[in-house]
C-alpha cells in the first residue's frame, strides 16, 4: 500500500541552527501517528513543513506517492491535498460567531457572490452535533466562540478540518491547559478521525494522551528520528522511559 504521506531525509536550517537533520516519516491511510519529543526537538518545524507554512531545504515529500515541490507547497496547496492543521492556539476568532469561524476563508457563496448564511449555519451545527456530538447549552450557530469551553473549541477546529475533506488532520498539543473532562472530549474527537476514515498526527507532551490516541509512535530529538514503535510494543510507561532516555 502506498503511504499517504512520506518524508525522506528532510532537512531544515535557520541560519546556523539545524532544526531538522534528515527526518524520515511515514503516515498511512486511517492511521494516527503520535509525534513525541521535547521542546526544540523539531516537531513544530516538521508540522509547519507538512502544512505548507515552511519549506524544507533538502529531502523529499510525497503525498500518495506523488512528489511535492517544496517551493510551491503552501497552506493553500496543503489544504488542496487534504492536509489540515489544528495549531495549539486553535486559530479561532473568539468574538466571531461559531458559524463564521467554521467557514472562515472558505465561505459558501451563491451565484451573486453572497455568503449563504443559512446553509453555513446549518452545516456548522450539523457537524458539531452529529459528527462530534457536542450538546453544550450555549451551542448555537450565531453564538460567539467565546461561549465554548476549551475542549469544544478544539472540537470546532477539528470538525472544520473534517468538513473540508481533510485526509490528514495534524493536532498540535490539543489537550494543553484543559480540565480532565475537557481532555476526554478532545481525545474522543481525535479518535473520531479514524472512525471517519481520516488519518492524523497527534502531538502532545502528555504521553498518556498520545498513547490513548495513536497507533504508532515516532520520537524526534535534535531534529532526528531516534525511536519508532507500534502501540502493541509500548505502554505509557515505556513511552515515558524512552523520552527520558533521549532527553
Amino acid at each position: 500500500m502506498t503511504p499517504l504521506i512520506e518524508l525522506s531525509g528532510i532537512t531544515k536550517s535557520y541560519g546556523q541552527v539545524d532544526a531538522l537533520n534528515g527526518i524520515d516519516l511515514t503516515l498511512h491511510e486511517n492511521e494516527i501517528l503520535g509525534l513525541i519529543g521535547d521542546n526544540g526537538a523539531g516537531k513544530s518545524t516538521l508540522i509547519k513543513i507538512l502544512s505548507g507554512v515552511e519549506s524544507f531545504d533538502t529531502g523529499a515529500l510525497r503525498f500518495c506517492g506523488n512528489a511535492i515541490d517544496p517551493v510551491r507547497h503552501t497552506v493553500k496547496s496543503a489544504r488542496k491535498l487534504g492536509i489540515e492543521t489544528v495549531f495549539q492556539d486553535k486559530s479561532l476568532g473568539e468574538s466571531q460567531s461559531i458559524w463564521r469561524n467554521f467557514f472562515m476563508g472558505r465561505h459558501r457563496t451563491n451565484a451573486f457572490g453572497l455568503i449563504r448564511k443559512r446553509h453555513e449555519k446549518k452545516e456548522a451545527m450539523r457537524v458539531l452535533t452529529e459528527t462530534l456530538g457536542l450538546r453544550g447549552a450555549g451551542l448555537s450557530a450565531g453564538a460567539p466562540v467565546s461561549v465554548l469551553s476549551g475542549g469544544e473549541r478544539q472540537g470546532l477546529a477539528i470538525g472544520r478540518a473534517m468538513y473540508f475533506n481533510a485526509r490528514v488532520v495534524i493536532l498540535d498539543e490539543p489537550t494543553t491547559a484543559l480540565a480532565v473532562k475537557e481532555v476526554d472530549k478532545v481525545l474522543g474527537f481525535a479518535k473520531a478521525l479514524k472512525q471517519n476514515g481520516k488519518s492524523g498526527i497527534f502531538i502532545s507532551h502528555n504521553l498518556h494522551h498520545v498513547y490513548q490516541v495513536a497507533d504508532r509512535f515516532l520520537f524526534i530529538q535534535h531534529g532526528r528520528v531516534v525511536h519508532e514503535a507500534h502501540k502493541a510494543e509500548e505502554t505509557p510507561e515505556s513511552l515515558i522511559a524512552t523520552l527520558m532516555k533521549w532527553s
